[in-house]
């Protein structure tokens, strides 16, 4: 599967409207135990913020959906 963020894009979960906005931090290795493979380029590190803490979320690649603009994590 081919990469479809780059660091520093904004993204949002599909489907989930109160689901907050997130900037991409990097591609990390997922180890699957079911095939018994390491999947490199489909899960994707988010970081986003909520009552001044830091949150950092793994997510699939296919779950997100890119954001046009970029205002920012302290903007609604």
């Amino acid at each position: 599967m081919t990469k479809k963020f780059k660091p520093g894009d904004w993204v949002k979960i599909k489907g989930n409207p109160s689901a907050p906005k997130m900037e991409v931090l990097r591609y990390v290795t997922k180890y699957d135990p079911l095939i018994g493979a390491a999947n490199n380029h489909t899960y994707v590190e988010c970081v986003y913020y909520y009552d001044g803490e830091r949150i950092i979320k793994t997510v699939h690649q296919g779950r997100l959906l890119k954001l046009r603009d970029a205002g920012g994590i302290y903007r609604p």
